[in-house]
């Protein structure tokens, strides 16, 4: 990046796009403020040097709203998305590849704000669109099927994720094979719904099955490789089996603390989980030791209003009540609530 800076200017493309592969990488490290101070830059001078509506600076601004959208900036993400979206409408039309990840993405934002009639009548739209442009095989028409089995699924419509979840996965194991990464998104999802049911061995199974097989294909140490040991031990953690959970919690950490840093969302929410099996079995002390850990460094990380700075203050809410500490779990709850609505 420097060396382009140097030798071909700060404007020219190249140097942009290094600048934007740089913000990408700050992106996948969980570091939002740095990957939006260089995405602010490179999107400020592709709007001067290309234009508004030119595609690259479309996607930098795309790329913008995700950092938003992953520091819980919901309003500023999906004000920003539906700029996008509105301007590769008049740009491409309609039905362009471009237009319909647009309206997938102000899907998912409006899925995080909970908005979920809103997030499923666009996720239909992208699904549909897709299925017509694309065929119902393709991986992006499976990928927005999931996306609005994922919208069931937080309504709580368990058949109608199910029965769609069952659907992408039966189609990317004949499509793409059983071990291929998709695939085992899919078998990830559908084990969710499974335990969002209550099916714990059906949830376990395929829990196990997806673990193993990431662990073979990608690595022990790759990041869906730990989601899915986050998630077996969230099956075992819902069965009572405490010591299941907590030595494949305490692996996942070890990793994540490792190759990720202390200070990455991941790493915050695998030490979150951990808390919550220690305050299950009764062990307050460990359990406040990493719910403060975890508290404070999502403020200074993520800032006070983020949602999961919230839901860390909230489980310390409830160490505190649980230990009779009940002026710091009073002051600690109303300022969850002050907070939750300014924000909300």
């Amino acid at each position: 990046m420097e060396t382009r800076k140097r030798v071909l200017g700060e404007e020219h493309p190249d140097t942009l796009l290094s600048i934007g592969n740089l913000a990408l990488t700050y992106w996948n490290q969980g570091r939002w403020k740095e990957a939006e101070a260089l995405g602010l830059q490179v999107m400020e001078t592709r709007k001067r040097v290309l234009g508004e509506e030119h595609p690259d600076t479309l996607i930098s601004i795309g790329n913008l709203a995700s950092t938003y959208r992953n520091q819980g900036r919901w309003k500023e993400a999906e004000a920003v998305e539906v700029q996008v979206m509105e301007t590769r409408k008049r740009v491409l039309g309609e039905e362009h590849p471009d237009i319909v990840t647009s309206i997938g993405n102000l899907a998912s934002t409006y899925q995080n704000q909970g908005r979920w009639k809103e997030a499923e009548s666009l996720g239909l739209q992208v699904m549909e669109t897709r299925k017509r442009v694309l065929g119902e095989e393709h991986p992006d028409t499976l990928i927005s099927m999931a996306n609005l089995a994922s919208t069931y699924r937080n309504q709580g419509r368990w058949k109608e994720a199910e029965s769609l979840g069952l659907q992408v996965m039966e189609t990317f194991k004949r499509v793409l094979g059983e071990e291929h990464p998709s695939t085992l998104v899919s078998m990830a999802n559908l084990a969710s719904t499974y335990r969002n049911q209550g099916w714990w061995k059906e949830a376990e199974s395929l829990g196990v099955q997806v673990m193993e097989a990431r662990k073979k294909v990608l690595g022990e140490e790759h990041p869906d490789t730990l989601t899915s040991m986050a998630n077996l031990a969230s099956t075992y953690w819902n069965q009572g089996r405490w010591k299941e959970a907590e030595e494949l919690q305490s692996r996942e950490l070890s990793i994540c603390s490792r190759v990720l840093g202390e200070e990455h969302p991941d790493t915050l929410a695998s030490m979150g989980n951990m808390a919550l099996t220690y305050r299950n079995q009764g062990r307050w002390k460990e359990a406040e030791a990493l719910g403060v850990q975890v508290m404070e460094t999502r403020k200074r990380v993520l800032g006070e209003e983020h949602p999961d700075t919230l839901i860390s203050m909230g489980s310390m809410v409830l160490i505190y009540s649980n230990q009779g500490r009940w002026k710091e779990a009073e002051s600690l709850g109303v300022q969850v609530i002050e907070t939750r609505k300014r924000v909300l």
